[in-house]
């Protein structure tokens, strides 16, 4: 099956050229300059947590993650976790089969890696609905293709973010990469607080991030419920957490939190970014 773009012209733009330069503004505006790929993986990187919103917003926050993702050594396959905001689809969805297009060109999904996590997981479905019309994996998409096209995804869409699924997904993940050759690392896309005013996302956000920094997933989970913070994919984050815990990652580094109001100036109702890096020492 071909994913046609859902979100490119709104997002980002739908021409080539006009997105690689707001993927080097990006960089420029954030982290200071653009990374040069390494092409060799050394596995140090098992994920980052990256946001998900249009590139004027939110692209300069996520690259302070791709930088060191880029230049840490790309993998053969990224797994792609995001949260469901469309409704559609399964508690865990897993595109399973074919190709992803955007404007810089269409990207393979691992059909094996998809194949043996469905396989692997309690919960996960192939299903191609829940990820039609969602953006936060096709975003994630031109940062990457910007720098290489040599790689696979599997995107997999939450449905129901929750301590179960999550601890599934890391399990599903760890079970699988014993019976694939293939080379990854996870990518787990995310916003933060929504639509408050700008100091209550500050103190919103601080209360996650940092349960993230810690690595305290259960916490970061009831803290989400506790203090009602709309972060839409604390699920992914979880996971990617779970994971990085079981090859040895003791803490997360919180590279950058910023807000939509840090670009647009309306400080009345913002929606909080950041990124982050799970790497070993």
């Amino acid at each position: 099956m071909l994913r046609k773009p859902a979100v490119a012209g709104s997002f980002y733009p739908n021409n080539q050229n006009d997105l690689e330069k707001i993927i080097e503004y990006s960089f420029n505006m954030g982290i200071g300059k653009l990374p040069k790929l390494n092409k060799s993986f050394n596995g140090n990187i098992t994920g980052i947590m990256v946001p998900h919103a249009g590139y004027i917003y939110s692209g300069y926050v996520a690259s302070y993650a791709y930088y060191q993702l880029v230049e840490g050594g790309f993998p053969d396959t990224f797994v792609i976790l995001c949260p469901n905001h469309t409704g559609f689809g399964y508690d865990i969805s897993v595109f399973e089969e074919g190709i992803w297009e955007t404007p810089l060109g269409n990207i393979e999904v691992d059909n094996e890696f998809a194949k043996k996590f469905i396989k692997n997981s309690k919960y996960a479905k192939s299903d191609t609905n829940a990820h039609l019309r969602e953006h936060s994996i096709e975003v994630e998409l031109p940062f990457l293709q910007y720098f290489s096209s040599d790689f696979k995804i599997v995107p997999i869409c939450i449905g129901r973010q929750n301590l179960q699924t999550s601890i599934d997904i890391a399990n599903a993940i760890k079970l699988t990469s014993q019976e694939v050759s293939n080379s990854f690392s996870l990518i787990s896309s995310t916003d933060l607080s929504h639509f408050l005013s700008q100091s209550a996302t500050i103190n919103k956000d601080n209360i996650v991030l940092n349960d993230i920094s810690k690595m305290d997933y259960e916490k970061l989970i009831k803290d989400v419920y506790e203090y009602d913070i709309s972060m839409c994919g604390y699920g992914t984050v979880a996971a990617d957490i779970i994971y990085s815990l079981n090859l040895g990652v003791k803490s997360c580094e919180i590279l950058s939190h910023k807000t939509s109001g840090d670009v647009s100036g309306d400080y009345s109702s913002v929606v909080g970014y950041a990124s982050s890096v799970f790497k070993k020492e």
